[in-house]
């Protein structure tokens, strides 16, 4: 059953690209027309010259969103409060500032 929804239009889609990981955020819909959120992490592997590339999905149904997003967000805050360094938090973001700044001027490039 859930094949057959992998077929369904995506309503929504959100990419983020890190190193040889891309993870997909999806907004699907059943046929009673609930909304859930596949998370995609696909992984490009090299073999013999060639490339492929390895998935794992995870289904997320919309009852589970805020108690997904809490543990996240709780999940974040102890690596980022108890488990880096100052140096490794600074550098953290710095990073996240550089990322915001890039996706500004991307927004403001003319086509």
């Amino acid at each position: 059953m859930v094949e057959e929804n992998n077929d369904k239009a995506e309503i929504y889609s959100q990419r983020v690209r890190a190193g040889k990981r891309t993870y997909f955020f999806d907004v699907k819909s059943t046929r009673s027309n609930d909304y859930y959120l596949t998370i995609t992490e696909s992984k490009r592997k090299f073999k013999d010259d060639n490339y492929s590339y390895e998935k794992h999905k995870i289904f997320l149904y919309k009852e589970d969103f805020a108690k997904f997003m809490e543990a996240l967000q709780d999940t974040v805050n102890h690596v980022k409060g108890e488990l880096l360094s100052e140096e490794a938090l600074a550098e953290l973001e710095r990073l996240d500032h550089a990322q915001s700044e890039a996706a500004v001027d991307e927004e403001l490039k003319w086509e």
